[in-house]
């Protein structure tokens, strides 16, 4: 250490007696700069040696690592549980970051790579912020996937730069923007091409701003129009509560939390604003909210996201992959592999199919507005359409989206199966029909997996690998790798009807049919879902995934798992509505809503269907019946060995089929329940509704012993 560096266990400096300017760089320990006690009390002393340094003029924070603050500590946020000690710690890290802001110098920060959360708070306490402009570099305040709120100023300093109504609209949805989108909402101040540009602005700003200080500090401060106290404020912050319970009907309380730390810190100054956000953020950050979402969404997520404990393959090896079926699912399949670089052929037996498949994938090139022109050109000249069967050939892996008809299925492998290149990959995306079983028609059946994507596919995160009896480990471990290179979140489950996913979301499916049966209101049923947490209600979602294909594979599963439903009151009310009144779904425009009216309302006629009164009805019961009935099955899923790490659980049921959220998935929602009560209620509902209900062996021995799925 000099008087002209100095270096700690999480910044660098240097000083530059000729300009006046200190370089203060984020360094911790690692690959990535967080938020943590050692970030801050680094801070704290760099800071302080730059301020001490004779001729101080400004301070330039940067990083030396790729990117600038990846944001808080989640192993050091996950098991905080003591309000005290948590509003102890925001506190000094919001006394830190004012002191930052009060120097009485210009802070600017150089933005060379993302800043989320803490980070970005970081970068919202320097007096400007300059970044590069790359698409690769993403800003936002991500806290409320997290079931937190931003902690270090956020809600409070964002507003009085961007606005109250932007700053809304980004901390509630909790989605970074890519570095140009944060321009132009104001996010960030200015963009440079490259490093030196940035660095040489820093300079040239703070010679020009010698005395700066931020506008919240200035006593004639005012907010961004439209400003907190006028009509149009309130009016739209109305219109966000409302747009928020229509969204996640209060299953959500962090954006509950946010909002309202916004709009309160709003009304006062800013020092106080920044101990409203605070109170805030304790709230939501010892709650079992947090902590669930924190397991799931951080700790879960990331395990699948490197596919822990799933066999590993240096390389997938593929680089030509053939889509079979140019539906919604094959199109998307085509676009997602081309735009990672693979070679593609979709082969369909219909032209018009094909026609519709390529307008898909370059209307998807024409989103992707951080591309080039030549660049989305080029993503579409890596998919080749075809009618052909040899256009499949040397493909290293095939992706077949064909119907879902087992006979369909068979015949098509066998025809295009030897066409595959040496060692070339066979993946079926069937939705439930068991891989096994589609494998009797393979040669190959330890390169025979199933490999299930989630509509829309441009969007949805998970893959749901199916390990069929025969599939090999390599197998495995090279389309883990494909999984990664196409930017998915995999789970690895064992072989069966309908597998995981499509098992448990069944069951949501049919027990809201049930309940439509058995005279509940369907709207009740609907707003039930939503006031649960349920990411989709299931009536509405039912139409979307059509009420043919929902009938054809009960059907089908009645005929693999050797059930009869045909005197099910759910599955005569299905039939119903498909074979004698024509509503097939969405697409048909008519389901169990009617789309030909403006507001698209449960369809009327559905009353007439219906003669049957409960005895037993309301919110809490139709919650009970909707969640309970996914839970058990999951339960039965861990206990048959379809599901083969819990965590795969958790995150399957949140990013495959929309389980509420907030709760970190249906085992730790049974772990909230208490597990003697969730077996005590089980066996209430068993003995009222069915066996399906019934509490499997392997809950009730939890019950008794006390255990739970996960520890906090």
């Amino acid at each position: 250490m000099t008087d002209t560096q100095h270096t700690n266990s999480a910044f660098t400096a240097s000083f530059d007696p000729a300009t006046g300017v200190a370089t203060l760089l984020f360094a911790m320990p690692g690959k990535v700069n967080k938020v943590d006690k050692t970030m801050a009390l680094g801070l704290q002393e760099a800071f302080t040696w730059c301020k001490t340094r004779e001729g101080i003029k400004g301070v330039i924070l940067g990083t030396a690592h790729r990117f600038f603050c990846v944001g808080a500590d989640i192993d050091s946020l996950y098991p905080m549980r003591d309000p005290k000690e948590t509003f102890d710690y925001v506190q000094s890290l919001n006394a830190l970051f004012r002191s930052l802001e009060t120097a009485g110098f210009p802070v600017v920060c150089a933005l060379t790579g993302s800043a989320l959360g803490g980070g970005y708070e970081l970068a919202l306490a320097c007096h400007k912020r300059f970044a590069i402009d790359d698409a690769r570099i993403q800003i936002g305040l991500p806290e409320v996937t997290l079931g937190v709120i931003p902690g270090a100023g956020g809600t409070q300093r964002l507003p009085r730069i961007i606005g109250i109504q932007k700053a809304i609209e980004h901390i509630s949805q909790g989605q970074p923007v890519r570095v140009q989108k944060a321009k132009q909402l104001g996010m960030v101040d200015e963009l440079f091409a490259t490093p030196d540009e940035l660095i040489a602005a820093a300079h040239a700003w703070i010679v020009a701003n010698p005395k700066a200080k931020q506008p919240w500090d200035d006593k004639g401060f005012k907010f961004p129009a439209p400003g907190p106290e006028t009509a149009d404020t309130r009016n739209m912050l109305m219109v966000a509560c409302a747009m928020t319970y229509k969204k996640v009907a209060n299953s959500m309380p962090q954006i509950e939390a946010a909002i309202c730390a916004i709009h309160e810190g709003a009304q006062v100054n800013f020092d106080s604003a920044l101990l409203v956000e605070s109170r805030y953020f304790v709230r939501c950050a010892v709650s079992d909210t947090s902590k669930d979402m924190i397991r799931t969404f951080w700790f879960h997520r990331n395990a699948a996201l490197k596919a822990e404990g799933m066999p590993q393959a240096a390389e997938h090896g593929f680089k030509k992959v053939a889509i079979l079926g140019a539906g919604m699912m094959g199109a998307g399949l085509a676009f997602i592999c081309a735009e990672k670089g693979f070679t593609v052929v979709v082969k369909d037996i219909a032209e018009t199919a094909l026609t519709a498949a390529k307008q898909h994938c370059i209307d998807e090139a024409k989103k992707k507005k951080h591309l080039s022109a030549e660049a989305q050109q080029a993503i579409i000249d890596r998919i080749t359409f075809s009618l052909e069967d040899d256009a499949v050939r040397g493909s290293d892996l095939v992706i077949e989206a064909i119907i879902e008809n087992d006979a369909v299925k068979h015949k098509v492998t066998r025809t295009l199966e030897p066409l595959l290149a040496e060692g070339g990959i066979w993946a079926s995306n069937t939705s439930a029909i068991p891989i096994g079983h589609l494998a009797k028609a393979s040669e190959r059946k330890d390169r025979f997996i199933g490999l299930h994507f989630f509509s829309p596919v441009e969007k949805m995160p998970l893959l749901e690998i199916v390990r069929g009896p025969e599939t090999s480990d390599e197998t495995i471990g090279r389309c883990v790798a494909f999984t990664k290179a196409i930017g998915k979140l995999p789970i690895l489950v064992n072989d069966g009807y309908g597998f995981y996913t499509s098992r448990v979301f069944g069951t949501y499916l049919m027990e809201a049919v049930q309940l439509v049966a058995e005279g509940h209101n369907p709207a009740l049923i609907e707003q039930a879902a939503k006031q649960a947490g349920m990411v989709v209600a299931p009536l509405k979602v039912f139409d979307e995934v059509t009420l043919r294909l929902g009938l054809h594979g009960i059907e089908q599963r009645e005929r693999y798992m050797g059930e009869d439903q045909s005197g099910v009151a759910g599955m005569k009310l299905l039939r119903a509505l498909v074979e004698e009144h024509g509503r097939l779904g969405k697409a048909a425009g008519k389901g169990f809503y009617a789309y030909d009216l403006a507001d698209r309302v449960i369809w009327p006629g559905l009353a007439a269907l219906v003669s049957a009164k409960p005895e037993t009805t309301g919110l809490s019961y139709i919650q009970d019946r909707l969640m309970y009935i996914q839970a058990v099955e999951v339960v039965r899923c861990i206990a048959d060995g379809v599901i083969r790490e819990r965590r795969d659980a958790e995150v399957g049921a949140i990013f495959g089929i929309g389980f509420t959220p907030s709760s970190g998935g249906p085992l730790a929602w049974l772990d909230r329940k208490g597990i003697p009560a969730a077996v005590g209620r089980l066996g209430e509902l068993a003995k009222t509704c069915g066996p399906r209900y019934a509490p499997p062996a392997m809950l009730i021995e939890m019950a008794e012993k006390g255990e739970r799925f996960w520890d906090n």
